[in-house]
């Protein structure tokens, strides 16, 4: 069966000191969900299908390329000329400029700090928060990531970031090492998807900025135990980076949070995982 034509948007939204490429689902007088994601992952990560399904069930679907990623502005590799609290301050200049005063937030792996911070210094402005494989701020004694993960990362270091071939094929080891045990892993998407991004991408080594933003003890002064709002964790069990306890310490710490599992998942947003977490956001984000 084919999917509906969903009506897509796109602007590019401007705020102090960069361009953000941004792109719309949906109908704009239905509730909006605005969609962060995580460290060298554009806008395109958040796959086309969960976009379309969440604008089918009556949502106004956001989604925006995070600074040094796709066509948003890109800064010189290793100067990166913002912070997290200006990524943060990044998604409520994107609800101005969309005229909206408040919406639902989703943030995934590193978008779930810039959702996190986002949502504890614009509290007013932020629906709920749904948080994807990512972790709370200031919570201690959590397990570290697997140590096959740890091991993989270490070879980062050995990467020549300015080879794009090298990026690619190591994006493309990432991916495998982020896969979940539920489904299999379909390298030959997760390549296709690398190579869209780097193509789009006027200088996709940039991305490699982000590794000088995780901030996962939050801004000074702000906890994830403060958040007010209803929040959803969403979490894979297999999760190799940020294991299951890191989305059940959402339910520990937070007054008003919730944990949907998504057993055998990974560090990623499947395929085949779609429909469960679109009808999970979706209940959420009402």
């Amino acid at each position: 069966m084919e999917r509906a034509t969903c009506l897509v948007t796109e602007k590019v939204v401007e705020v102090k000191g960069a361009d953000l490429q941004t792109q719309a689902f949906g109908v704009a007088s239905s509730p909006p969900i605005v969609l962060i994601m995580g460290m060298m992952s554009s806008m395109l990560w958040w796959p086309d299908r969960l976009c379309e399904e969440l604008a089918g069930r009556e949502r106004y679907v956001i989604r925006y390329d995070q600074r040094d990623t796709g066509l948003s502005t890109h800064y010189p590799q290793g100067e990166p000329g913002y912070s997290p609290s200006d990524l943060a301050d990044d998604t409520i200049a994107i609800f101005d400029s969309y005229g909206l005063e408040t919406a639902h937030l989703v943030g995934m792996s590193m978008g779930g700090f810039v959702a996190q911070e986002a949502a504890l210094r614009h509290r007013r402005r932020v629906r709920t928060l749904t948080l994807i494989s990512t972790s709370p701020f200031a919570v201690e004694g959590l397990p570290s990531s697997t140590t096959a993960y740890q091991e993989h990362s270490a070879a980062a270091e050995g990467v020549d970031w300015s080879d794009l071939e090298a990026i690619a094929d190591f994006l493309s080891r990432d991916a495998a090492m982020l896969a979940g045990t539920r489904h299999p892993h379909d390298a030959g998407a997760a390549s296709a998807l690398i190579a869209r991004d780097m193509a789009r991408a006027p200088s996709f080594a940039s991305a490699t900025n982000h590794f000088a933003l995780v901030r996962e003890e939050g801004p000074a002064g702000l906890q994830a135990s403060d958040l007010d709002m209803p929040v959803l964790a969403i979490h894979g069990t297999a999760d190799p980076l940020f294991p299951i306890a890191h989305g059940e310490a959402f339910t520990k710490v937070v007054p008003h949070a919730r944990l949907h599992r998504i057993e055998g998942g990974g560090h990623e947003i499947h395929d085949h995982d779609i429909d469960e977490m679109v009808q999970a956001i979706a209940h959420h984000a009402v």
